[in-house]
């Protein structure tokens, strides 16, 4: 006989006399419906989404507080603009202006026109032939902090910018220790 002589046939149940596979049943037929979903199941759920948020939170609030910073560094340059127009269109050459005379969006007490914080508190200092403009961080610490920089621009248009948010300037000289950013 050979193997290509060879067909192959199909035994039903109702050939054996209805005894293949009869003592054998599914695992649905002995399965009680699920009705919901086990107690270590929702714990490997919670455990999950607590490492993807201790790994996210961390890098959210960077990115918010690399935001503010960049926020910051825009304003203080537009307010250093906007000095320098005041100076040669209504200082007489002579004088620079706080940021109320400017009519500046931005108040000192940080709230911008359309209500939004941006994390920064800005003041405009002006001098004689000279100003100072700083930002400092609205919270410089803990979990809800809103920048880890303080920063700085005189009349000489060079933004400055450092980490010691433990003082303010307070006067000319100290903005000039400040050093530049390398704008």
């Amino acid at each position: 006989m050979s193997i290509l002589g060879l067909t192959k046939t199909r035994i039903t149940a109702k050939q054996t006399g209805g005894t293949l596979g009869s003592s054998h049943k599914t695992l649905n037929e002995n399965a009680r419906p699920h009705a919901g979903y086990s107690l270590v199941e929702l714990l490997v759920v919670v455990a999950i989404i607590g490492i993807v948020a201790t790994i996210a939170v961390p890098n959210l609030l960077a990115s918010r507080r690399a935001a503010n910073e960049a926020s910051a560094q825009s304003s203080l340059r537009t307010i250093s603009s906007c000095e320098h127009t005041y100076y040669f269109t209504y200082g007489g050459n002579t004088s620079y202006a706080d940021l109320s005379t400017l009519g500046a969006r931005i108040m000192t007490d940080n709230v911008l026109s359309s209500g939004d914080k941006s994390g920064y508190h800005f003041e405009a200092t002006p001098g004689p032939r000279e100003y100072w403009a700083t930002a400092f961080p609205i919270t410089p610490d803990g979990l809800t902090q809103t920048g880890a920089r303080r920063f700085a621009i005189t009349e000489d248009g060079v933004l400055r910018g450092d980490s010691d948010l433990t003082r303010l300037p307070t006067d000319h000289t100290a903005i000039l220790e400040i050093p530049p950013l390398g704008n």
